[in-house]
């Protein structure tokens, strides 16, 4: 089978499509064909050396979103069957033909979307579900800043917090205004021209999905008390210190409940994947290169099987 995997940490030059042999699920795994995969900054961050704040050893498969069909089944396995259409979050080797999944990190892919727009929702919908709600403690009626409103996360976290009652603030560039607030923004604000800090105050929780100058701002938009969660980001010593349990930095975990609860606004039509830009396996660079742009509107697929819609 075709796999990209990387043999040392660098730029896309170290990324290489390989030929490996179809892995063998052992218990409580599932061997999954991959129909379609999402694209995700974590994966370049892997690429570029978070490898090794991650946990994971050289050589690594790329790839943490998939959405397809279920191959074969380990021992033990209970609540699937070979053939089901399936999508979930796994730890790596996304990107290939088949890949090893986890009973835990698979759900029943949602009814309405085909395997293309299915690879857009479950590691970027379970960041914005557990950034939200596990961390900066999201409740009805509360008032949320959202960064990266448009981006293949932010996207989704708009339409969740607006799904749970919040009152939503979405940043994002000016051209994207439109789109944020068809997602259901109560506001926008165009980051490239105003400062977010100075438009905004008083909420309840920050979710940052951009990090670097804008993470920086978007400490003095919090009334006293709120929650800051970045999904980028890594809290300086000193910002925990002042900050205790209300700054977190979100490690988005494989949660079959997380997952299902994501599932049932997708099939209620409160949440809805926007698609960037699709693109073939042998293509994986470029898919890349337009995640860490950071500037695309939706989200980046990988086109894996030709059967994929």
């Amino acid at each position: 089978m075709k796999a990209v995997v990387i043999n040392e940490y660098g730029n896309n030059d170290v990324v290489k499509l390989a030929e490996k042999e179809i892995p063998q699920p052992a218990a409580n795994e599932i061997l999954v064909k991959v129909h379609t995969a999402g694209v995700n900054p974590v994966d370049w961050r892997i690429r570029s050396g978070a490898g090794v704040r991650f946990g994971l050893t050289l050589p690594i498969p790329l790839g943490s979103e998939i959405a397809g069909t279920i191959e074969k089944l380990g021992d033990g396995v209970t609540g699937f069957t070979v053939g089901d259409a399936v999508y979930g979050k796994i730890r790596t080797g996304g990107f290939a033909e088949y890949a090893i999944a986890r009973t835990e990190d698979l759900a029943h892919k949602p009814q309405r979307l085909d395997f293309i727009h299915a690879a857009a929702i479950p590691l970027a919908a379970l960041t914005a579900w557990q950034g939200m709600f596990d961390l900066a403690k999201l409740t009805t009626g509360q008032r949320i800043l959202i960064t990266g409103a448009s981006g293949g996360v932010g996207s989704l976290a708009v339409q969740i917090a607006k799904a749970k009652g919040a009152y939503v603030i979405g940043t994002a560039s000016g051209r994207n205004e439109d789109f944020v607030k068809q997602l259901g923004a109560d506001e926008f604000i165009d980051y490239s021209r105003q400062n977010i800090a100075a438009v905004v105050n008083d909420v309840d929780a920050v979710f940052d999905t951009v990090g670097g100058e804008t993470y920086l701002q978007a400490f003095n938009t919090l009334k006293a008390g709120g929650y800051l969660v970045t999904a980028v980001d890594f809290p300086t010593e000193d910002q925990i210190k002042t900050y205790g349990d209300h700054l977190a930095r979100v490690f988005c975990k494989s949660d079959p409940e997380d997952l299902a609860a994501i599932s049932a606004l997708v099939d209620n039509g409160q949440l809805i994947p926007h698609i960037a830009t699709v693109l073939p396996l042998d293509e994986v660079k470029q898919a890349l290169d337009l995640s860490e742009t950071r500037r695309t509107r939706g989200k980046i697929v990988l086109q894996i099987a030709a059967d994929s819609h």
